[in-house]
């Protein structure tokens, strides 16, 4: 009988974790690798869980593909480590156990780091050596990621006959990232090809069931379930798993009369914890009907009338509309800023925005300041939200903090790298990149937490995308946009222009978007503010004969404001020859400089040809 013959009528015990059953012995380094440097590590470890009454044991081979191994600089040993591992579970198994091949997801939310072409082909490679060592099936595992997961089983259809299992992973309960209900998911891996589907990692027992509550028994294939033992803990550096035994016992019997069919463990099980679940299968047969938990829409429609406002990129496609920046202060007094905040509002801007340390040096918390721009000012604020500073934890908790007071217009960015500003040794974040992040963004106006949690209500984000056409290729710089545009970004703030020249390319490179554009103008100050913009801020570029009027008013403040603000003028009636929304940025706190010409846009006619 093979793996689907036994499932027809049996529960099966897969076996418990590879990596942290290593990891507690003391093993630090690529577990893969232990299938050639101590394959009696690996063979002890199988054999203990078969000991315990593992019925399936999957092979030491997660990580084994050219994608994860290149950092260990094992890229070139995939085939060795694969088929070595193979041979280990085959002599440990001997004849009382099946062997399945293990394929693990290569996808967080950091989706931009491998293609899925590349991790397709990485799979292809990995599936082939497992395959032509002789396996009973495949067992593709800690698949967050959907897309993902249904190329793998497609793939693996495509390579072999043998039974496939696939492993979901999710980060709340009873649906995966983007909100799909895992019922649907596994329903849309059986139609692909997969034998077997379930669940792994992530979640404990407690919380895995209660998605398997939710999901119906398939017409066509098994459910299967790999919990972890607890949730981790974290001490002295290292991570633990409590030790439960006897609670997974207690757990094993709801998983079967939840249609779990195959039953094993992921992070922190132990042979004890296989052993636990062997002893419950004695006496249990499989079911064949349940009772499923729906799950419950607690999203509301309504948006608080108050809140309601007309978004910015509606305001700019009806007349012409100026956003000011206004950097947060470096220094902890605000009252400059919340002077310059005043002003800018007596001038008619349509909103404030204000960076996220900017250049990677700590100001105040732009947050904090838009609540008090908003209250004492009574301006639109807009907050600038990167990627850089905060994980996905503290992306969503600030942008639900944004929500709660009322501050709904975002520019999403990718933020400079820390090596640039104050602190060079600080830790960059980067979980997601801009892209994703401006998807996120727009999950949560579904109501949906970035794991696809329900959060209640729906949130009422109006997203704006940077843009930089300081480049020497303009069409693959639109290229990005078009991107962030498929990503949901709503409007565009562009990078300083210098050029009206560039600016007239900006708009005959876009004249097929229909987002609006946001022209970036920043006033020069000096010459020494020129030179260092043009020589040292990365998408920045200045013509010559700009560089050369500032440098003729030498160290005149006076003379070289005036240019500078003569110079932003100019550039400006170039930009509303072409485009309906200016972008103005405020250098060193100097209002009065972004006042001026916030007045001068308000005085200029209205032209012919605006595109935006």
């Amino acid at each position: 009988m093979n793996l689907l013959d036994q499932l027809a009528s049996k529960i099966l015990i897969g076996d418990g974790a590879m990596g942290t059953f290593l990891y507690e012995q003391g093993v630090d380094q690529c577990f893969e690798e232990i299938n050639v440097t101590d394959p009696e590590k690996i063979l002890r470890a199988h054999r203990q869980y078969v000991e315990a009454g593992a019925d399936v044991i999957q092979t030491n081979t997660y990580a084994a593909n050219g994608l994860k191994l290149e950092k260990y600089g094992l890229k070139d040993d995939v085939k060795r480590l694969n088929q070595a591992a193979v041979k280990l579970a085959r002599q440990a198994a001997g004849d009382g156990a099946f062997v399945v091949g293990t394929i693990g997801g290569v996808r967080r939310f950091q989706l931009e780091e491998w293609s899925l072409r590349e991790i397709e082909t990485a799979f292809s490679v990995q599936m082939n050596d497992i395959l032509s060592e002789g396996v009973d099936g495949l067992l593709l595992e800690t698949f967050y990621d959907l897309e993902e997961a249904k190329m793998a089983a497609s793939l693996a259809r495509k390579w072999t006959d043998l039974p496939i299992i696939v492993n979901l992973s999710l980060g709340e309960v009873g649906v995966m990232n983007g909100g799909v209900p895992v019922s649907s998911a596994l329903d849309q891996l059986v139609a692909v090809g997969a034998n077997i589907v379930g669940l792994n990692c992530r979640m404990g027992p407690f919380h895995m069931l209660r998605s398997f509550e939710t999901i119906p028994l398939p017409k066509q294939a098994y459910l299967s379930a790999y919990p972890n033992a607890s949730l981790p803990d974290y001490r002295d550096g290292r991570v633990f798993y409590q030790s439960n035994a006897e609670y997974f016992k207690a757990m094993g019997e709801k998983f079967i009369y939840e249609g779990v069919r195959l039953l094993g463990g992921c992070c922190g099980t132990t042979p004890e914890h296989i052993a636990a679940f062997a002893e419950v299968k004695k006496n249990m047969s499989p079911i064949v009907s349940k009772t499923v938990r729906p799950i419950i829409n607690h999203v509301r429609e309504s948006i608080d009338v108050a809140r309601k406002q007309t978004p910015l990129p509606d305001i700019v496609k009806e007349r012409r509309s100026v956003i000011v920046e206004l950097d947060p202060p470096k220094k902890l007094s605000t009252t400059r800023f919340m002077e310059g905040a005043r002003v800018l509002k007596e001038a008619g801007v349509d909103a404030v925005t204000m960076a996220d340390n900017s250049l990677a040096s700590p100001r105040v918390d732009n947050l904090a300041l838009g609540a008090m721009v908003k209250e004492q000012v009574g301006a639109r604020p807009l907050i600038h939200v990167t990627c850089r500073d905060r994980n996905l934890i503290g992306l969503q908790s600030h942008l639900m903090g944004l929500n709660a007071l009322g501050i709904d217009d975002i520019l999403a960015i990718t933020g400079d790298p820390t090596k640039i500003g104050d602190f060079p040794g600080a830790t960059s974040v980067y979980d997601v990149s801009s892209f994703q992040l401006i998807s996120l963004i727009k999950q949560l106006n579904e109501g949906l937490s970035f794991s696809g949690k329900e959060l209640g209500q729906k949130a009422n984000f109006s997203v704006a995308a940077a843009f930089n056409p300081n480049v020497r290729h303009l069409d693959k710089a639109v290229k990005r946009m078009e991107k962030k545009i498929d990503s949901g970004a709503d409007y565009f703030m562009t990078q300083p222009i210098y050029s009206a020249e560039q600016i007239e390319a900006l708009y005959h490179e876009t004249k097929h978007i229909d987002k609006p554009i946001y022209i970036g103008i920043m006033p020069l100050t000096g010459t020494r503010n020129a030179e260092f913009l043009h020589n040292e801020v990365p998408g920045i570029k200045l013509t010559d004969d700009i560089r050369a009027a500032m440098a003729a008013c030498g160290d005149d403040r006076v003379a070289s404001t005036r240019e500078g603000i003569q110079i932003a003028k100019s550039l400006i009636d170039t930009a509303l020859s072409f485009f309906n929304g200016i972008y103005l940025i405020t250098p060193f706190l100097r209002y009065e400089m972004t006042v001026e010409l916030t007045e001068y846009i308000q005085e200029q006619k209205v032209t012919i040809g605006l595109k935006k």
